[in-house]
């Protein structure tokens, strides 16, 4: 039985901040819809061109936010295929510098 290798640290620490900046992307697309159709409400707007535009920024956010969900959960599985790459090509940046 093959023992698991120990997860490289610089792998964990890439994979948190792509995880962190892409719910932060999502919490902004939210806030950002948010504020938009407030400002809308406030307006007056036509009953209908609400709901045209609810629908329509529900289905915005609702695909984003899964597609946002699928990639956290792709990384998750072959972050260390996803990153060890980076690691390496940085790596050897470092070294050809000097």
């Amino acid at each position: 039985m093959q023992q698991p290798k120990p997860a490289d640290a610089r792998v964990e620490r890439m994979f948190a901040a792509d995880r962190r900046w892409a719910i932060a992307a999502v919490v902004v697309l939210w806030c950002l819809y948010a504020f938009t159709y407030w400002v809308l409400l406030r307006s007056k707007a036509d009953a209908g061109v609400l709901l045209a535009l609810a629908i329509g920024g529900g289905f915005v956010l609702l695909f984003n936010t899964a597609s946002i969900a699928a990639m956290i959960i792709h990384y998750t599985r072959d972050k260390e295929h996803i990153y060890k790459l980076d690691i390496y090509y940085l790596d050897e940046m470092k070294r050809a510098k000097g």
